[in-house]
């Protein structure tokens, strides 16, 4: 069975998209790394990099052709400065060069050696990149990626073999995890977390799940209270710093803790907890479209559900820091059951892949941490990718923020609602299973015309004219 991590399903990088933005950055990054490894790289004179599908035609919106220049200067997303990234295609321009990996010059201009192919695709995916080096001796070495959602990539015809290091439970589908979750007796969150056991030790592991979910909590402080217009060219006003001013009452807070402490003891009505949710998954997804530092969770056009739905389950409930990790344990098994079944990517599926998955991913964790029983968990999961199925993705002038920003907040909702509909359900009577909604998520992104799959070529993309500026 494929190994998929909980840190496979969450990444630390950087907006706007995990497969316009995050995989470019790392397939550059890793063509670079091959060729050190097979002794080629010092031999590099030049480099040339070509986008086919969607990553062209959506690809300056996204900042592909920004994170393809990071990838080449060997810049690490999970920890770069993020207000410098937009200076990558200036310095280059200007200085008609590019420092491989940060440490070799090589002639680079961005118009010529960048190349969007807008009207070619390749086979595999939609989401392809290849690059070439031409080397000293005057010989061509090149490599060809897929950007496959969530900020995964494969290089063409890689495959992935099986794990080196099986985990105790490999369970492919719903079905599979209620049956081992109720023949060991284990939660999901526990069944997730003996799995992770076979790769690294508990510690490691938790400090990683921390990490985690402090750069959730500082990119939903940081949406919070940032303003002005989102960089692209439709000038999209920052909503959730008004929206927390107002829930907050002017009040401010020296830092995260006493910040999270004071959204606690807040009086919280139905309309309150709907602002608070719908503002803390705003917060996340314009720091997302401003370049800024997410979570990809399962990918960055839908980073804000998850952390929306967490933080509500902290604030609302009073969760404790275990309760935390467990939602992120149970929500990275959902997001594996779409990955391997179905697809994380919305040039693949639309933003059902997405919002729809993330969405999924929360209701269920809300619910097992609410004390609902794992069959509830899975019902949770299929109520909200069922409201989601046929979701497009038809971002305007190719940007992750129109619609992509207010579904955060839909999605955020829609799972709240799935996780309480499930705790007050019997899933025996239920008539559609998750592996049901699953199989038909795939088939609904099989037959769904390519218009509405991050092409922005259809839906809300064509109805609203914009000039797009570069980020």
């Amino acid at each position: 069975m494929q190994r998929i991590s909980v840190f496979d399903i969450f990444k630390i990088g950087v907006g706007p998209s995990s497969s316009h933005t995050m995989g470019p950055w790392r397939a550059a990054e890793r063509f670079l790394r091959e060729l050190e490894a097979a002794g080629s790289f010092e031999s590099v004179a030049r480099v040339q990099v070509e986008l086919f599908g969607s990553l062209a035609k959506t690809g300056r919106g996204h900042g592909t052709d920004i994170a393809v220049l990071m990838g080449l200067r060997g810049e690490d997303p999970a920890q770069c400065d993020t207000r410098r990234i937009g200076y990558a295609i200036q310095q280059a321009q200007a200085e008609g060069q590019i420092a491989l990996l940060g440490r070799k010059p090589v002639a680079f201009n961005p118009d010529a050696d960048l190349v969007f192919h807008y009207d070619r695709s390749l086979p595999f995916h939609p989401n392809g990149i290849r690059l070439s080096a031409r080397l000293s001796d005057g010989s061509t070495v090149d490599g060809t990626y897929y950007s496959i959602g969530g900020g995964f990539v494969v290089r063409e015809g890689e495959t992935t073999g099986e794990d080196e290091s099986p985990p105790p439970f490999t369970c492919a589908s719903a079905a599979e995890i209620a049956d081992c979750c109720r023949a060991h007796d284990l939660s999901i969150w526990e069944m997730v977390r003996e799995n992770e056991r076979a790769w690294r030790d508990d510690s490691d592991f938790d400090a990683g799940l921390r990490r985690i979910w402090a750069t959730m909590v500082d990119s939903i402080y940081r949406g919070c209270h940032a303003d002005g217009d989102l960089p692209g060219g439709l000038r999209v006003v920052r909503r959730a710093k008004h929206i927390h001013r107002k829930l907050m009452n002017g009040a401010t807070y020296a830092d995260h803790e006493a910040w999270i402490e004071a959204i606690r003891s807040r009086p919280r009505t139905f309309q309150d907890t709907v602002k608070w949710v719908s503002c803390f998954a705003l917060a996340v997804n314009e720091e997302n479209a401003a370049f800024g530092r997410v979570v990809t969770a399962p990918t960055n056009g839908a980073a804000g559900v998850i952390p929306a739905v967490l933080m509500h389950f902290v604030c609302a409930h009073q969760a404790s820091d275990a309760e935390t990790l467990r939602f992120l344990l149970t929500a990275s098994a959902i997001g594996g059951l779409f990955k391997t079944g179905a697809t994380i990517s919305a040039a693949l599926g639309g933003c059902q892949a997405e919002i729809g998955v993330s969405s999924a991913m929360a209701a269920a964790a809300l619910t097992e941490c609410l004390g609902g029983t794992v069959d509830q968990a899975l019902m949770a999961a299929e109520i909200a990718m069922e409201h989601h199925l046929g979701l497009t993705c038809d971002p305007v002038g190719g940007l992750v923020q129109i619609p992509c920003i207010e579904r955060n907040a839909m999605g955020a909702m829609k799972a709240i609602t799935a996780a309480h509909i499930a705790l007050e359900s019997t899933p025996q009577n239920a008539r559609v299973s998750l592996d049901t909604v699953i199989r038909t998520m795939w088939e609904t992104a099989r037959d769904m015309s390519d218009k509405y799959k991050e092409t922005a070529e259809g839906g809300l993309a064509v109805q609203i004219p914009v000039n797009v500026a570069e980020c």
